[in-house]
């Protein structure tokens, strides 16, 4: 039974999949009771996960288109992820323009999907849908699809220019696979050079699937941002005594 005072008390409940910086100084500085969920759901499959260099190994990406197909005529489904709707200014392949390429080339045959948030809204609903239902065997999306979507036949996750994610988005957007009882396999596809920060991110998120090996990793790499004010990440803080890391 709650006391008079506990009833005049608020009380919050903050829930996190993979901590981002700010998440992780919370922790320390927010007076928070902290409980940890260490363990995978007991249906889950393994991930096994690989980076991917498209300038050096081409074939390895020619390679990951078969493995599409592979995956398909197995009856299984994959998410292919890119980090924009369209081809950007700074570079990188949107989601339409990757989705036409692969549908007219490698992936000719296959039921391919779009999903991004500039479709309306019924669209959306109806493609998410078709391909929960198995209607469709790849969905070229943005990151739409990184929490909340729970298909079990996923057996595959490709994510294009893979070194404009960031650490959490990663390990989240590879939890969309091995959710069933099959095995799931993550691509990581990077043009990157590979002595680049961004190839050290995507080597640690292929190293481990523990989130908080990686939160703790994110948070060296981001810090902690201003846990007194509204900065999630970076080294400006209004702490002056203190530091998460």
């Amino acid at each position: 039974a709650l006391t008079d005072r506990s009833r005049l008390r608020p009380h919050v409940l903050v829930l996190t999949a993979t901590p981002i910086p700010r998440s992780v100084a919370m922790t320390v500085f927010g007076d928070l009771e902290v409980s940890t969920l260490t363990e995978l759901p007991g249906d889950r499959g393994e991930v096994a996960t690989t980076v991917v260099d498209a300038v050096t190994r081409p074939a390895w990406v020619e390679r990951a288109w078969q493995r599409v197909r592979e995956e398909a005529e197995q009856g299984r489904q994959t998410f292919i992820v890119a980090p924009r709707i369209s081809t950007g200014k700074e570079g990188g392949t949107g989601v339409v323009p990757l989705a036409e390429q692969l549908g007219a080339g490698p992936l000719a045959g296959l039921r391919v999907g779009v999903l991004h948030s500039q479709l309306p809204t019924d669209t959306k609903d109806a493609t998410m849908a078709a391909f929960a239902a198995g209607e469709l065997d790849v969905l070229v999306a943005t990151t739409m699809i990184e929490v909340g979507v729970d298909v079990p036949n996923a057996s595959m996750m490709i994510i294009w220019d893979a070194d404009r994610f960031g650490i959490s988005q990663l390990h989240q957007l590879r939890g969309r696979v091995g959710r069933g009882v099959h095995p799931g396999v993550c691509l990581l596809i990077s043009s990157a050079a590979p002595e680049a920060p961004s190839w050290q991110r995507l080597s640690s998120v292929a190293a481990t699937r523990d989130g908080f090996q990686l939160a703790d990793l994110d948070l060296a790499q981001r810090r902690e941002g201003d846990v007194l004010g509204a900065g999630q990440s970076g080294g400006r803080s209004s702490l002056r005594l203190l530091r998460v890391l």
